[in-house]
């Protein structure tokens, strides 16, 4: 709570203590009243605050009302003396019993509103310092994922790489033409990608071109083995997503569904919107996922990735095609760019 809400306070209570005592019949008026109330209210105040500071905020609510409010009394009904007002401290002896009551029942409220103050302002500054420590942890979480997902792209990234170069030197060594125009098409490959797949995003367009490049590769090596086919509706190129997250599928599809089968296969990638959902699906005719073996490095990034992004609202399915072949289903959150 700011001190200029605390003064707000203090002059709404001092100024219903004034118009309390005006109406009980007090004998000074009540612009009299409204400067002493004011002045010890703002005393009473100064006089807690004094004491946190002092303390270093180790002294209790209770404690500091004790000593706050009669000091403030005092200190207050000086002040007001000085500014014109009768000194009513001085004379508190000669007060009759009547009198005596409404001032005990003003110092009832007086004291209550200072509980409520007090007990409002520490509340307040309880929930700045829960914001405060909520924001940091945020930060926190924030950053550690950003740098695990860094770690899960560069895992990505040489597994491609790795595994392109590994058929390129197979291919060198039966067909040295087919070799140098693969690794022509990997240059131009990874001139025109590496760098954007670093961004933290970028359009399904640009993924559609990452995924052509990998196919022409692949149908370079595979030759008529390898039946490729993309259809993504043009109203969703535009859409946002994070980079490598369907070169992955693309590439298992190859190495663990076609490349395995003796006659090959087709690989079919497909984009579609359902509600505010992407859904991409990568489906291949290979050997399927009973002889495809245990899920590589990049489906497992795909998924923490994912998890790290959506939490539940990312995934990744793997079904078995009829009547052999994987579907990888990829759903998402749609999101513009």
């Amino acid at each position: 709570m700011s001190n200029w809400t605390i003064a707000v306070l203090v002059l709404i209570v001092s100024s219903v203590i004034a118009a309390a005592l005006t109406l009980q019949g007090s004998k000074s008026s009540f612009i009299d009243q409204l400067i002493a109330s004011n002045a010890i209210g703002f005393a009473i105040f100064a006089c807690i605050m004094l004491l946190h500071r002092v303390s270093r905020e180790r002294i209790g609510l209770i404690p500091a009302l004790i000593i706050s409010v009669p000091t403030g009394i005092f200190i207050g009904g000086k002040i007001a003396s000085l500014l014109g007002v009768y000194d009513f401290v001085g004379e508190w002896t000669s007060y009759p019993l009547r009198e005596w009551k409404s001032i005990g029942m003003v110092l009832l409220f007086a004291l209550s509103a200072s509980i409520f103050v007090s007990v409002s302002a520490k509340a307040a500054e309880a929930r700045l310092e829960l914001e405060i420590e909520q924001r940091r942890r945020a930060e926190a979480s924030r950053s550690q994922a950003v740098a695990e997902l860094g770690l899960l792209q560069a895992q990505i990234e040489p597994h491609f790489l790795f595994n392109t170069l590994a058929h390129i030197h197979s291919a060198i060594d039966q067909d040295p033409a087919i070799g140098k125009q693969m690794l022509e098409h990997l240059i131009l490959y990874l001139r025109g990608t590496l760098a954007r797949s670093r961004n933290a995003r970028h359009t399904l367009a640009q993924e559609r071109e990452l995924i052509d490049s990998l196919l022409v590769i692949a149908s370079i090596r595979l030759g008529s083995r390898l039946r490729s086919r993309v259809t993504i509706a043009d109203e969703l190129l535009g859409a946002s997503l994070p980079p490598l997250l369907v070169q992955p599928l693309v590439e298992n599809a190859i190495k663990h569904g076609i490349e395995p089968s003796l006659d090959g296969g087709e690989l079919c990638v497909d984009g579609e919107r359902q509600g505010e959902t992407l859904v991409i699906r990568v489906s291949d005719t290979g050997v399927g996922m009973g002889a495809a073996g245990p899920e590589g490095v990049g489906l497992a990034n795909i998924r923490a990735r994912l998890q790290s992004l959506y939490g539940d609202r990312g995934r990744v399915t793997l079904l078995p095609q009829t009547p052999h072949g994987v579907i990888a289903e990829l759903r998402l959150p749609l999101e513009w760019s």
